[in-house]
């Protein structure tokens, strides 16, 4: 599933290419892409304009100008693919939107208002994620309602690294599945939970609440530090399920260094990186030095 890095990088890209856009004809090509919807998408999406795109942690919205959200749920392999109408030929394809987007340079050249025609196409093969038009939480106005239980990610202005340590010392659980709670800190996956565990030099199956305060904030902090490394490569790519609006693959896995590295030597210590199962998770970690 698209971590934090990999999400943030279809955000930037649909915000370039897509803010201001109106949106035309839409089709829901499999019904599972809409799941939780109470109306047709295309009469929901018709005339709407995107004010911008957010994300918190793996979630990414788009604040409609009527102030609507619309929420995308990108699941296992989920893509928005920004392109020419009918660039996107997929078997995959699940949803396909008509846009209007606004441009300062028009046919001939010359500066002046106008639009452009684009389409964008969800595709999404294992089909576990989604498209939703709903509204803001009340409780958090500023999170559309399925992300509104979401806790706030490193990159978040509203983060607090030594309160996220402290509530990672509070559970019992081991620490890698500790990590993966989006309720606690979200935007952490399967990948960049193996790698601050790595960097932090903390066994995965540790229980989080035997972390000290100064081990929890390194971690923490080493989650952050990875995940935007991660971020400057463009997030990471070990298939074609993840890529950008561009159809362009992330590539921070030539960088990583525990997970998918079994049996190759860790790059501090020589050891080689071991894998186990944590409730049901594969984790990746080197034996002698975490």
């Amino acid at each position: 599933m698209p971590e934090l890095p990999e999400v943030e990088v279809v955000r930037s890209g649909l915000a370039e290419h897509t803010t201001g856009a109106r949106f035309g004809k839409v089709e829901v090509l499999h019904p599972r892409a809409n799941r939780g919807q109470e109306f047709p998408l295309a009469g929901l999406l018709q005339d709407a304009v995107i004010k911008c795109w957010c994300r918190r942690g793996k979630f990414l919205w788009a604040e409609l100008a009527d102030g609507q959200a619309l929420y995308v749920h990108l699941g296992m392999s989920g893509q928005m693919l920004v392109g020419k109408p009918g660039q996107v030929q997929s078997k995959h394809l699940r949803i396909r939107a008509e846009l209007e987007v606004p441009t300062r340079i028009v046919d001939d050249g010359s500066a002046g208002p106008g639009v452009v025609k684009r389409e964008l196409a969800f595709v999404d093969q294992r089909t576990f994620g989604r498209w939703l038009v709903c509204e803001f939480s009340g409780e958090h106005p500023d999170l559309p309602e399925p992300a509104a239980h979401i806790a706030p990610d490193p990159f978040s202005p509203d983060f607090d690294a030594v309160a996220a340590a402290r509530a990672l010392r509070k559970r019992r659980s081991a620490v890698k599945s500790v990590l993966l709670n989006q309720e606690i800190i979200s935007g952490i996956g399967n990948i960049y939970a193996d790698e601050a565990l790595w960097a932090a030099r903390i066994h995965p199956a540790r229980p989080a609440n035997k972390l000290l305060q100064r081990e929890a904030v390194a971690l923490v902090e080493a989650a952050r530090d990875v995940m935007a490394r991660a971020l400057e490569a463009g997030g990471t790519s070990f298939d074609a399920l993840y890529v950008n609006v561009n159809g362009g693959s992330g590539y921070f896995e030539r960088s990583l260094n525990a997970y998918g590295q079994t049996g190759k030597p860790c790059r501090r210590c020589g050891n080689e990186i071991t894998r186990i199962v944590i409730n049901k998770r594969s984790c990746h970690f080197c034996a002698v030095c975490q």
